[in-house]
C-alpha cells in the first residue's frame, strides 16, 4: 500500500489551548518565538510530527487564534485535511471560534472533530452545558457531526483518545493528489548558516525530489532544491500533505516572501483576474459594494483587490452562491476549484470566501448574460471539465484525469469516446487540437530548418524537440512525431527528421556556382586537383565549404578519396565499373595502376575508399571484388 500524508490544524479561540493539546500530542512546543513565550500566543504558524506508521503520516499546525493574527491563521488552514476546533470548557463558544468556522466552511476542510478542552477546570453538568452550545453554534457547518473529545492538556485526560479519533479519521479519508505537478505555497522564509535560503509550507499536491529544477511562482524564478527536510530530517523526497522544508539553491531570502508558490510545472496559471463563486458571511456588519477593495487569502498569499458583481451593486445579506470577479493588484498563481477568503482592509472583518471557476477571468459587461455565462462555466459540462483539465496539462493518464475532473469512471470514458478526444501509448489522453498544433508547429519549426539549411538531410530530433518540451510532454510529442510520419507528413532517416516533400538541394545563389565545381572534378576525371582548388576557383566562400562538401557526399555527385581529394561521382562509378570489367576476382595495386593509369598518389587512396565502401577486401596484397 502507498504510504500516505496528512496535515491537521488545531484551530479555535485565543487562550482555548491549542497550543498545550498539540504540545500532548506530540510532546513539541509549537511557541518558539520569544514574543510568543511572552505573550502566551501562538503569531506565527507552529508545526509538530504527531504521528507515523508504515501506511501514514501526519503532522499538526498550531494556527494563531488572535484576532489580528488572522491572516496566519487563513495561510495554515489553508493546506490541512483535518481540523481540530478546540473550545474550552470554561467558556465554550467564543467569537474568534465563530470567525475561524466561517473560515474552515470557505476553505471547503470537510473533516473534523471538536476537542473540548480544560475539562479538569469545571464540572460535569457544565461540560454538558458546553456541549450543547457548541453543537449550536456548529449547526449547518462541517463540525455538524463531528465527534467530540473531552481532553485536559495538563492532566492527560483524553490525550490518547483524540489522538486514536485522528488517525482512524485519517486512515479513511483519501490523501492530496500526489501525481499531478508539484505546488507548495509558501508560507516561512529563511536561511540556515551555511546552508542558504530555506523555504517552508505544506505540499498541497504533486512530489517533489532532491536535485529537482523547480520554479518560484509567479516571480518565475529558477531554483534547485538542494535538501529536503520533514519534521528537521532529512528526505530524499516530500509529498502531497507533508510540511516540508525545501534548502533552495539560485535564490536569496531576499528574493523571495511568504505567498509565493513553489512549483515544478509551467502548467500552472499566474492571473490577476479571477472569476470565482462566493458566499458572505451570515452577519456582516458593513455593507459589501461594487469594486469595494478587499484583501484576498489563497493558499499563502495576501492580495489586494476588488470585488466586481455583475448583477448587483451591493450586499448586505445574501444566503446563497454569487458569481463575481475579483481583479487583483499584483498576480497570483492559481486554478481552478482553489479555496480562498475574502477580508475586508478597513475596517478588518472577514466578509465570505469561496473557490475559483476560472483563474483566466476577462473582462465582461454587467447583466444577466454574463451571470449565465459565468452559471456555464461555474457547472461544466463533463466534456468541458475534460477538456479543461487537458488544456491544462496537456496530456494524462486515465487516473490522473479521474482525479482532475472528479468524474465516475464509467462517465468519463464514455465521453473520451469522443474524436476531440485521443488515446495514445494505451494509456494518455489528450486533444485533438493539441495534436493539430504540435503537429503544425513541428512542421513550421522542419521548415524553417530547411530554408536555413537546404543542403542538411533534416533537423536532428532531440534538437527539433528540446524546446517544446518545456510546454508538453516528451511521449506526446515522440507519439505526434510518429504519427505524422505514419501520415507521411514528416520522414526521418536516422536521427535526422524532415518533410516528407523536402528534397536537399544547394541553395539557389550557390547552385551555378556549385554545377561549375563539378564540371570541373568531372573534366579533369581521375586525376584531379586539391579538393579546395575547386571550391576555391568556384568562387565558394569558406564559410559554405563544409555543408556543401557534405552534401555533394550524401547525393554522391562527389566521392572522397581521402581528406584532399575527390573524385565527380559519374567519374568514380566508371573507374570502378572499368577496373572490374578488365580483372578477375581479385587484382594487385600495379594491375589496376596499369588499367586506371593513375598514379601511386591517386590509386592507393582510391583503392582503400574501394574498401571502405565495402567493394572489395583486402586480402594480403590483393583486392578481392566483393560483389
Amino acid at each position: 500500500m502507498e504510504k500516505r500524508y496528512f496535515t491537521i490544524g488545531m484551530a479555535g479561540h485565543i487562550d482555548h489551548g491549542k497550543t498545550s493539546l498539540t504540545k500532548a500530542l506530540t510532546n513539541v512546543d509549537t511557541d518558539r518565538l520569544k514574543e510568543e513565550k511572552e505573550r502566551q500566543i501562538s503569531i506565527e504558524l507552529g508545526f509538530a510530527p504527531l504521528y507515523e506508521d508504515d501506511e501514514i503520516q501526519i503532522s499538526v499546525i498550531d494556527v494563531p487564534g488572535h484576532e489580528r493574527f488572522i491572516r496566519q491563521m487563513i495561510a495554515g488552514v489553508a493546506g490541512i485535511d483535518l481540523v481540530v476546533l478546540v473550545v474550552a470548557a470554561d467558556e465554550g463558544v467564543m467569537p474568534q471560534t465563530r470567525e475561524h468556522l466561517d473560515i474552515l466552511k470557505f476553505l471547503g476542510v470537510k473533516n473534523g472533530l471538536i476537542a473540548i478542552s480544560k475539562i479538569d477546570r469545571v464540572d460535569e453538568e457544565f461540560i454538558e452545558l458546553v456541549k450543547d452550545d457548541i453543537l449550536e453554534e456548529l449547526t449547518g457547518t462541517v463540525f455538524e457531526d463531528a465527534p467530540f473529545v473531552l481532553v485536559d492538556s495538563l492532566s492527560g485526560k483524553g490525550i490518547e483518545e483524540i489522538k486514536n479519533v485522528i488517525i482512524k479519521t485519517l486512515k479513511e479519508q483519501e490523501m492530496r493528489d500526489a501525481k499531478g505537478a508539484f505546488r507548495l505555497p509558501i508560507d516561512q522564509v529563511f536561511t540556515v548558516k551555511g546552508q542558504g535560503t530555506v523555504v517552508r509550507g505544506t505540499v498541497y499536491e504533486g512530489t517533489v525530489e532532491e536535485g529537482q529544477v523547480l520554479k518560484i511562482m509567479p516571480k518565475g524564478l529558477e531554483v534547485r532544491a538542494r535538501q529536503i527536510q520533514v519534521h528537521h530530517k532529512p528526505a530524499q523526497k516530500a509529498y502531497a500533505g507533508q510540511r516540508t522544508a525545501i534548502n533552495l539553491a539560485n535564490i536569496g531570502k531576499e528574493d523571495l516572501e511568504r505567498g509565493d508558490v513553489l512549483v515544478s510545472s509551467e502548467h500552472f496559471i499566474v492571473t490577476k483576474t479571477v472569476d470565482v463563486a462566493i458566499r458572505m458571511v451570515e452577519d456582516l456588519e458593513h455593507m459589501v459594494k461594487q469594486r469595494m477593495p478587499i484583501k484576498l487569502h489563497i493558499g499563502t498569499a495576501e492580495v489586494m483587490g476588488r470585488i466586481v458583481f455583475f448583477d448587483r451593486n451591493e450586499i448586505k445579506e445574501e444566503n446563497g452562491e454569487i458569481l463575481c470577479q475579483l481583479r487583483l493588484e499584483e498576480e497570483i498563481l492559481t486554478k481552478r476549484g482553489d479555496r480562498f477568503i475574502l477580508r475586508r482592509p478597513s475596517p478588518q472583518e472577514t466578509i465570505g470566501g469561496g473557490w475559483v471557476i476560472d483563474p483566466r477571468g476577462s473582462k465582461y459587461r454587467f447583466g444577466n448574460q454574463t451571470i449565465e455565462e459565468l452559471e456555464k462555466k461555474k457547472e461544466g459540462s463533463p466534456k468541458e471539465r475534460i477538456t479543461a483539465a487537458l488544456i491544462e496539462a496537456k496530456s494524462l493518464p486515465l487516473a490522473e484525469l479521474i482525479k482532475r475532473t472528479a468524474l465516475d469512471e464509467e462517465i468519463l470514458i464514455q465521453h473520451l469516446d469522443n474524436p476531440e478526444f485521443v488515446f495514445y501509448n494505451g494509456k494518455e489522453c489528450t486533444l485533438r487540437l493539441l495534436i493539430n498544433a504540435i503537429e503544425e508547429d513541428i512542421f513550421d519549426r522542419i521548415q524553417e530548418f530547411h530554408l536555413s539549411h537546404s543542403m542538411k538531410t533534416g533537423i536532428n530530433k532531440a534538437e527539433l524537440l528540446q524546446t517544446m518540451q518545456k510546454r508538453f510532454p516528451k511521449s506526446l510529442l515522440d507519439f505526434v512525431l510518429e504519427n505524422g510520419i505514419a501520415k507521411g507528413v514528416f520522414n526521418r532517416r536516422e536521427q535526422f527528421v524532415f518533410l516528407a516533400s523536402f528534397v536537399p538541394h544547394v541553395p539557389k545563389n550557390w547552385s551555378k556556382r556549385t554545377e561549375n565545381l563539378l564540371e570541373e572534378m568531372k573534366k579533369d576525371g581521375l586525376k584531379v586537383r586539391y579538393l579546395k582548388d575547386y571550391f576555391s576557383a568556384a568562387g565558394i566562400p569558406e564559410n559554405l565549404v563544409f555543408d556543401l562538401k557534405r552534401f555533394l557526399e550524401e547525393q554522391a555527385l562527389i566521392v572522397p578519396l581521402d581528406e584532399q581529394f575527390a573524385y565527380h561521382g559519374d567519374i568514380f562509378t566508371e573507374a570502378v565499373s572499368k577496373l572490374q570489367s578488365q580483372t578477375g576476382t581479385e587484382f594487385e595495386v600495379g594491375e589496376a595502376k596499369d588499367i586506371l593509369d593513375l598514379s601511386r598518389k591517386y590509386m592507393i587512396p582510391f583503392l582503400e575508399r574501394l574498401d571502405a565502401k565495402g567493394i572489395t577486401r583486402r586480402v594480403e596484397n590483393k583486392r578481392k571484388w566483393v560483389s
